[in-house]
């Protein structure tokens, strides 16, 4: 086991060394403002430097190309430490902050969950809520995946690490020959999109520092901002509007922005049926729940209905979280309907969570399939999702990954009820926190957040929160002897 553990602990000790780089922007935020918090970064970052330092002199002897089955511990662990790191500044800036809170904090911002135990946003030092989103905004595409192009240059490979942290079924394909310029590549086309968003917030009214906070939110599908009332702080249908177009871009698989960017072609998009299926899925429910709040008198008219629905429906199908008005009060059908959505809609390769569209058309392809054999027995039909040929290998893991995600969501709803708390709360908490959506209902909805939560009901959904944004398999696959064997 130790032949196993050693040299992933020298990567983790590199790694570390590479994510104190990251305090760098909040230290200069804390300058700009002068909110006195740049020695506490200072001091975050020496904690992050060497603690990796010294872990990667320890373990050197044990440096060594990495086996593919090492990449999945070496994920898991590397999104435990960095968020356990990443709360270091967070404990000395926040008075009163524990650790299990702080542990929360992070690792809903790397795991763009965007849930909360924090209240006052507003009244954090800048550089703090830069912070909290810098985290949404590095693990929007995966610290792993941005590691895919740094470690070669460590004498690390990557392509194991890629297969590992990769979301969505179809992990083999690369975008580029070279793992390292796929994960560049991807990157080029993050940071673009994430200016572009920063740009049009604030040419509709965000200053500096909420512009490039809930831009970073909105590409990592994070939903963390800087405000209690989340968007409905600025009261802005122009703001919610620029922010809706862009949690839309999110989620949709970054390999089809690049390739639209690279071919300047836009019909890469007609040609993927997880994006279609996407703006179908969202729009028509938009349409309908509005229908809905407008029938039963939630709202005067149709279009102050139509509004408040499209930007919190977009919000949580895509597995963001930003909300604008308290939907919990809304009838059940509709914030029940947008949770549903939330497990289903963001595409493979994008940054939201949940099972995925591509998964989801697979299984209702395979459903259709199977009820013409109840009438054919003998019919041959391939298994396809838009012009692509499905394998029986890829359809079966589709099976079980559907299986141990829903087994999940019901064992920890059940640790949670049995801990005291009520079963509405219970089982949206875990919902919205293996999905990385963020607000639940009840307690843990639009209006509130975490913080009512006890240690124990905290841990159990920062544990959901890792087992969601690794796509299940990647954290269970530890817990098998098989793993473990040589």
């Amino acid at each position: 086991m130790l032949q196993r553990v050693l040299p992933v602990l020298h990567v983790l000790g590199l790694m570390l060394m590479f994510f104190s780089g990251t305090y760098l922007m909040p230290i200069a935020a804390s300058l700009i403002y002068a909110d006195g918090t740049w020695m506490q970064f200072i001091d975050a970052m020496m904690v992050a430097l060497g603690s990796g330092a010294l872990l990667a002199l320890v373990t050197r002897r044990y440096k060594r190309e990495l086996k593919p089955r090492s990449g999945f511990l070496l994920v898991t662990l590397a999104w435990i430490l960095m968020a356990a790191i990443a709360t270091v500044p967070l404990m000395l800036a926040i008075e009163g902050l524990s650790f299990t809170d702080a542990f929360f904090e992070t690792m809903s911002g790397l795991t763009t969950t965007g849930a909360t135990v924090l209240t006052g946003l507003e009244k954090l030092p800048p550089a703090v809520n830069l912070w909290r989103h810098e985290l949404n905004w590095l693990g929007g595409m995966g610290i792993i995946v941005l590691a895919v192009a740094i470690l070669p240059l460590l004498g690390v490979g990557g392509m194991q690490l890629y297969k590992a942290e990769a979301t969505g079924v179809n992990k083999e394909s690369k975008l580029t020959a070279r793992i390292g310029d796929t994960a560049k590549a991807l990157w080029l086309v993050y940071f673009g999109i994430t200016v572009a968003c920063i740009l049009a917030l604030k040419a509709v009214g965000m200053n500096w520092l909420d512009a490039i906070c809930h831009a970073f939110a909105a590409l990592s599908l994070g939903g963390f901002s800087t405000y209690d009332a989340s968007v409905g702080q600025f009261d802005s249908p122009a703001i919610e509007a620029v922010l809706i177009f862009f949690m839309m871009i999110a989620a949709i698989n970054f390999a089809s922005h690049f390739l639209v960017w690279r071919q300047r072609s836009l019909a890469v998009y007609l040609r993927d049926a997880e994006a279609k299926a996407i703006v179908v899925v969202i729009a028509s429910s938009t349409l309908i729940c509005s229908i809905y709040l407008a029938v039963k008198g939630t709202y005067p008219d149709f279009p102050t209905s139509l509004r408040h629905v499209a930007f919190n429906l977009v919000s949580i199908a895509t597995d963001c979280g930003f909300v604008s008005q308290d939907y919990d009060k809304w009838p059940a059908f509709v914030p029940l309907w947008m949770l549903l959505l939330s497990c289903i809609t963001a595409s493979s390769g994008s940054t939201g969570g949940g099972i995925k569209m591509i998964r989801t058309l697979i299984l209702a392809r395979q459903g259709l399939v199977e009820l013409k054999r109840l009438i054919h027995p003998h019919l041959v039909a391939p298994l396809r999702v838009g012009d692509t040929a499905v394998s029986p290998q890829i359809a079966g893991a589709v099976l079980g990954f559907i299986f141990l995600y829903i087994l999940t969501v019901g064992e920890l709803t059940f640790f949670l009820v049995a801990s005291g708390l009520d079963f509405t709360s219970s089982i949206t908490a875990i919902v919205a926190c293996i999905n990385n959506a963020g607000p639940g209902l009840n307690v843990v909805g639009p209006a509130q957040n975490y913080q009512a939560l006890t240690d124990f009901q905290v841990w159990v959904c920062s544990a959901a929160m890792l087992i969601g944004r690794l796509e299940v398999m990647t954290v269970f696959v530890l817990l098998t002897p098989a793993f473990w064997r040589k």
